[in-house]
């Protein structure tokens, strides 16, 4: 339960205001679309499972929607923002909302893609309204650089949403779906409208939660996993015989890395699990 006054968050009126305040007007090139729902935030907050001793990062927090939400709920938040305007703002707007809680927020002004670390004690949650054009390598990011993260939420659009989420077999499972579960469980944990964002998109949005694990047990590094899952869906109608031949040096060494690895090299590498993906790297032929 929300222990602060409800005209902490910011509605519909609040937004427009800011943003005219600051002569923002969100742009396409980052993906911008401002949630202006108070309601959709406190159930970010509680789909997210924040929990009172959480420390979390936010990326893209914008205006600061979710970021006052989150702080309701979590003992520290920390926001990565790119944009300048609005990681000039941003603390001021938690100081006018939240006084008693600034002291619990951090603003890091740079490009998530570039954050090696993050001010105070490590995250423990991710809950992101991620843009949409970056989505996917921000999340995967932030996953590697971070190990302490066990659980995220991120808001995506909902076609990025089903391709992370999805199983093998799937017709949208791919690289997504394999590197995600490479760090994590990865779940569909709702949809949201688009009529709580301002722009309004033209898409639909999805909740993506993802539940830390440890990666599959492997002699190959990740990087070496993640190079034979590339090669795998660059040519996902191919057999991997054929779509991993570059990868292994011929489609000869490839057959041979799938054999040994126990993987029919008729399949495709969209039939596959990330554990039959690091078997195969294991596998790949000496240069």
């Amino acid at each position: 339960m929300s222990t602060t006054d409800p005209d902490t968050l910011l509605g519909p009126a609040d937004i427009r205001e800011l943003a005219a305040a600051l002569g923002v007007r969100p742009t396409k090139q980052r993906g911008q679309n401002f949630v202006i729902d108070a309601n959709t935030v406190r159930r970010i907050v509680r789909t997210a499972q924040v929990r009172p001793e959480d420390t979390v990062v936010e990326v893209g927090p914008g205006l600061g929607s979710l970021t006052l939400a989150l702080l309701e709920a979590a003992e520290r938040v920390t926001a990565v923002e790119i944009d300048d305007v609005l990681a000039a703002a941003l603390p001021a707007t938690v100081a006018a909302r939240m006084p008693e809680r600034t002291d619990r927020f951090a603003l890091v002004h740079s490009d998530a893609m570039r954050v090696t670390e993050l001010p105070g004690p490590p995250p423990t949650a991710l809950v992101a309204n991620l843009p949409y054009n970056v989505a996917v390598p921000v999340l995967l990011h932030m996953l590697a650089t971070f190990p302490s993260i066990e659980r995220t939420l991120v808001m995506v659009q909902a076609e990025v949403a089903d391709r992370l989420a999805a199983r093998p077999g799937n017709k949208v499972y791919g690289v997504p779906s394999v590197k995600a579960n490479w760090y994590a469980e990865v779940k569909r944990a709702g949809s949201i409208g688009r009529n709580v964002f301002w722009p309004a998109p033209n898409v639909d949005s999805g909740l993506v939660a993802l539940t830390r694990r440890d990666p599959p047990t492997t002699t190959a590094r990740r990087d070496e996993v993640f190079a034979a899952v590339d090669a795998a869906f660059a040519q996902r109608r191919k057999t991997l015989r054929a779509a991993l031949a570059g990868w292994a040096g011929s489609a000869q060494a490839a057959e041979a890395a799938l054999v040994a690895a126990g993987v029919s090299p008729q399949a495709r590498g969209e039939e596959l699990t990330v554990e039959e993906f690091a078997a195969i790297a294991e596998h790949k032929p000496a240069a």
